[in-house]
Formats: structure tokens, C-alpha cells, sequence
């Protein structure tokens, strides 16, 4: 049996030694040249573009440039979603390494735990983490002429526990016993591809969001739900029942089930709760995860820290627990 990845020498190219170990100039150094990749590292002026800025660190050490074109001062974090950071640089890129190591997800406490954080500090930042990985799937469309992609629903959250004496417990599959807070995550996914995550109240809601994003010529695999009968009139369809069998002649959504497994233990066994407004955010995480299971974890510590770095100021968590923003 071939060895799987998680287990090869390939997947693990960054310790977590390595990156405690860190001085605060590496961290920085190291900032610099994921952020300024272009320039090699060299500081670019994120209020006027110039190229000629020089090092004007404070007393206290906190890194600082200093633009000759326009006067500002920035540093390798400003207009990023690490803005305004109280932590030393290390700490965040220890967080984004915690993170990307835990294959199914990391929890906001066991990560306050591992960091010597508050848990509101944790929580935000995972959050943060998260926004940028979504930032990979805006507008992206998946297939292609002759490509298989499938389709698939998984209901999360708006757990009820049940009653103590057998007589008085109810059957939650019924909408009538349901508390409403239960939705519908719904997964795109390209075979051998990338995959678009949405969630909505339920799956025959999500069909204009399928098609704006499966390109026209693909192949849609689905099962034998009512809810994807809409798509037959534009893709070419292949359905398989569950209740026969899970592939018959490569009709099947292994792939989008492999998604949801990934999903449901990251719900199961880190968070416990990924319901109302944060489920998509833990869905487009399980997804981001799932498209690139084959990378080292040096290269998605990268990756992570790089789509952090290009992506602006959070508008739902920057000032989240000071009730500045909603998410």
C-alpha cells in the first residue's frame, strides 16, 4: 500500500521548533519577503507606492519605515489583516503554523493555550486566518468542457440534545422538531481540482449559485436528490443512488462526501459548534484544507501567511470583541 502524504517526508518541511526558535529579526525578515516578494523584501510604500523608504524603528523595537516620498511611516503589517498587531511578529506566524499543522482544524482554546493567549485573541485571529484563505475562492469557477465536477449538501449546527427518558425524545429529522438554526452547506468541487463552499437554508436554494459556478460543458455528478433535478436542463448529469451503491461506472460525489468527512470532523472533534453566521467561514477553511492536502505544511504556512499579507484590513474582526464591527 502506497504511504499516505501526511506520513511522507514531502509533507513535513517547517517544525514548530523552527519557528519558536525565530528571533524577532528573522520573523520580520521573513515578513518582509512574503509581503514585498517582487522587491525581494525590500519595503514598498503602501500609501504612495515609492520604492525609497528606510528603517525608522521605535524606541520600544516595534519595526517602522519611513517613506522618503511622502513622509508616512508603515511597517511589513500596515493595510493587512495583521494591522495594528500587539504581538510580536513570530507569535503570528507560530499561530499560522499551529494552524495549517492540524489537518482538520485548530481550535480558537487550544490555540489560546499554545500561544499564551486570551481566548478572544485566538478566536479573532483563526477568524483572520480564515478570511484570507477565502479570499482564494472569490469568483472562481470550477469544470470545464468534458471536466467532472460534483455536487453535494450536508445540513451542520443547530445541534438540539436530546431527552433523557427515551418517551419524550423526538425525531429531529422532522422539520416541525427542528430549532430552525440547522443550514445547509453546499459544495462545488472539480475532480482533481478546487472546490467553492456556500451555505444556504437548505440545497434547493443553492441552484443559481451552482451555476454561476460550474463552467458551461461540465459534467455534474449528483445524488438522487429532488433538489438537483434544476440542473439537467444545462449540464449533462450523472446521478448515482446511495441506497445501491456509492460509484456505478464513475457516476458518484466521493470527492464532495471526502469534503464533508473533513468538515464534519473538524466539527465534531475541534469546534463542536460551527453554526449561524461562522459556518461558511469554517467551510471555506475545510475546503481551502481539502484543495491543498497535497502541500507541504512549509507551503501553506507560506501560502496562509502570503494571502494574509494581500489582503486589507478585516471588515468583521478588526475591533470584533469592542462591537466595531459585525461579522
Amino acid at each position: 500500500m502506497a504511504q499516505h502524504f501526511l506520513l511522507s517526508r514531502a509533507a513535513k518541511t517547517l517544525s514548530l521548533g523552527r519557528v519558536f526558535r525565530m528571533s524577532d529579526a528573522e520573523a520580520e525578515t521573513m515578513f518582509c519577503n512574503i509581503r514585498w516578494a517582487e522587491t525581494n523584501g525590500k519595503p514598498v510604500c503602501p500609501h504612495c507606492g515609492g520604492l525609497d523608504a528606510y528603517d525608522c524603528r521605535r524606541p520600544n523595537g516595534a519595526p517602522r519605515f519611513r517613506c522618503r516620498a511622502c513622509g508616512k511611516d508603515f511597517s511589513m503589517t500596515s493595510g493587512t489583516l495583521f494591522a495594528s498587531h500587539k504581538l510580536p511578529l513570530r507569535v503570528y506566524l507560530a499561530a499560522i503554523a499551529l494552524f495549517a499543522n492540524e489537518v482538520k482544524g485548530k481550535s480558537a482554546l487550544a490555540l489560546s493555550r499554545d500561544l499564551g493567549v486570551s481566548y478572544k485573541c485566538a478566536f479573532v485571529l483563526l477568524h483572520k486566518i480564515r478570511e484570507a484563505m477565502a479570499e482564494e475562492m472569490k469568483g472562481r469557477v470550477v469544470g470545464g468542457d468534458g471536466e467532472m465536477v460534483e455536487v453535494d449538501g450536508g445540513y451542520f449546527g443547530g445541534y438540539v440534545k436530546p431527552a433523557n427518558h427515551k418517551e419524550n425524545r423526538r425525531d429531529r429529522r422532522l422539520a416541525i422538531n427542528q430549532n430552525g438554526k440547522r443550514q445547509c452547506v453546499v459544495i462545488v468541487r472539480e475532480r482533481e481540482g478546487e472546490s467553492v463552499p456556500a451555505v444556504f437554508q437548505s440545497e434547493g436554494k443553492a441552484l443559481e449559485f451552482i451555476k454561476a459556478r460550474i463552467a458551461n460543458g461540465s459534467i455534474v455528478n449528483a445524488d438522487e436528490a429532488k433538489s438537483w433535478d434544476g440542473l439537467h436542463g444545462k449540464y449533462e448529469m450523472r446521478r448515482i443512488n446511495h441506497e445501491e451503491a456509492y460509484s456505478v461506472d464513475g457516476a458518484c460525489t466521493n470527492a464532495a462526501e471526502s469534503y464533508f468527512s473533513r468538515l464534519r470532523r473538524a466539527e465534531i472533534g475541534h469546534h463542536h459548534s460551527v453554526a449561524g453566521v461562522y459556518l461558511l467561514r469554517y467551510a471555506q477553511e475545510a475546503s481551502w484544507r481539502e484543495d491543498h492536502r497535497r502541500m507541504s505544511n512549509g507551503e501553506q504556512v507560506e501560502r496562509m501567511a502570503a494571502l494574509a499579507m494581500a489582503k486589507k484590513a478585516s471588515p468583521d474582526f478588526t475591533g470584533y470583541w469592542q462591537r466595531h464591527r459585525a461579522v
